[in-house]
């Protein structure tokens, strides 16, 4: 069944989720206060970096399908179902996450809300927002108790949020128990296709679809820092932290995929939501609670400065005038994001410290040159790496993962190299004559 959609926020949730819910037949409308943003997806042209997502957009908008506004009346016209995609970024001086955006989207919304009306939030938020939210939409909307609102949390990952979005591996609906309306029937008409193909369907209360998107990413956060620190060991002993996961990876209860040892994580999501839950947890009064992810947060920071202290060393014991590549800059592969990026931080850590540092990046050279302008950026991994007296891996693209180490090795000055990501064929490069150095794991 088609339906009438707008998606309020047209940023990486919003404008992914807007192309996605056009995709599987509805018509829908994006809204945005950026009005060069709405100019730009109106024509078709997506302002990041997300693979498959250009072609969905370019071809919804052809066809009419999709449409992009900064009219939210529009909106409230066009459409009874309305998503919330806005960020909700980390305060400023503060751990918490700032709703200033959620909220300014109920408050425009709200009061044009003159028929029965369903919204459903996505957005990522302290735990009692939605229920906050609820209340204030039935105090503003005109049509009153039939403006309901719902709590339906995004999971995607960056590089694959096209996929995320059209085959969710679940989905995740939050309702008030005491007054559920038509919440839940709107929700399985929207993701009717989802549901036919048996994707998971969990309905449950306000607060636990809230806590729900935070918890799987503190989870995630705490695996990376835990294979990172249990790296550190493996340094101090002469194991090998890849062949560890493996083995320990084997145990279907603890699973292979994020056990890869490196640089830890970044980007727009984990580092802000587990910091956000805290934040959270302590105004709750139950702040011990998750004690443990200040830990999870300061291996992950600690990641980065080893980088920087072996670079150091790998190059005699002084940083300053050393001619380094570093080859990465966005927070992970296939994404232009570079938000909290342990690549782009190590970089201006080195730079900071006298080092004269070349950064190149597939997709991520626009927003790195936004970030560190003082940093030197080359076109291509051979300008990076020429005349260098060290070599760093710092995002996993596979054209760094498929660099030739001996063409590799006549371009540099010394053949020295920090795989921190431990991705690169490491017997390979040792073979061409480098000096590797992997993160918890052998080194020659």
């Amino acid at each position: 069944m088609t339906e009438r959609l707008s998606v309020f926020g047209t940023g990486y949730l919003g404008a992914t989720h807007a192309a996605g819910m056009a995709e599987l037949g509805h018509e829908v409308i994006g809204v945005d206060v950026d009005a060069a943003k709405i100019e730009r997806l109106s024509r078709g042209e997506v302002p990041f970096f997300e693979p498959g997502l250009p072609e969905l957009l370019r071809k919804h908008v052809e066809s009419g399908r999709l449409r992009f506004t900064t009219d939210a009346a529009e909106a409230a016209e066009f459409a009874d179902i309305h998503f919330i995609g806005v960020g909700t970024p980390q305060v400023k001086n503060g751990y918490g996450a700032d709703m200033t955006y959620v909220d300014a989207v109920i408050d425009t919304l709200a009061p044009m809300l003159t028929r029965p009306a369903v919204i459903l939030g996505k957005s990522t938020v302290p735990v009692g927002t939605a229920a906050r939210l609820a209340q204030k939409v039935r105090e503003l909307a005109p049509v009153g108790d039939e403006a309901q609102l719902g709590w339906n949390p995004e999971f995607l990952r960056e590089g694959f949020a096209v996929e995320d979005t059209l085959r969710p591996d679940r989905l995740v609906l939050g309702v008030d128990p005491k007054n559920p309306g038509r919440i839940e029937e709107v929700t399985r008409r929207v993701y009717a296709q989802a549901l036919e193909r048996e994707t998971p369907f969990v309905v449950t209360d306000l607060a636990t679809a809230e806590l729900v998107k935070v918890s799987a990413n503190a989870f995630l956060a705490t695996k990376i820092s835990f294979i990172n620190a249990v790296a550190e060991v493996c340094d101090a002993t002469g194991a090998d932290v890849l062949d560890l996961a493996d083995a320990i990876g084997h145990d279907e209860r603890i699973g292979r995929k994020f056990l890869g040892a490196g640089l830890g994580f970044g980007g727009g999501c984990l580092p802000k939501d587990i910091r956000a839950f805290m934040a959270r947890a302590g105004e709750l009064g139950v702040d011990q609670a998750l004690t443990f992810l200040r830990e999870v947060d300061t291996v992950n920071l600690r990641r980065r400065q080893h980088v920087v202290d072996l670079a150091e060393r790998q190059v005699g014991g002084s940083l300053r005038g050393a001619r380094i590549a570093v080859l990465g800059a966005a927070f992970k592969p296939n994404s232009d994001d570079v938000r909290d990026s342990p690549a782009l931080d190590v970089a201006g850590q080195l730079h900071l410290r006298g080092a004269e540092v070349r950064v190149h990046d597939p997709e991520a050279m626009d927003n790195a040159r936004a970030v560190w302008p003082t940093l030197h950026f080359a076109d291509t991994p051979a300008q990076a790496v020429q005349d260098a007296d060290l070599v760093i891996v710092a995002t996993e693209w596979r054209e760094f993962r498929d660099l030739d180490p001996v063409a590799t090795g006549a371009a540099v000055t010394h053949k020295r190299v920090i795989d921190g990501r431990n991705c690169l064929p490491a017997q390979a490069w040792i073979d061409a004559g480098w000096s590797y150095r992997g993160m918890g794991r052998l080194s020659s």
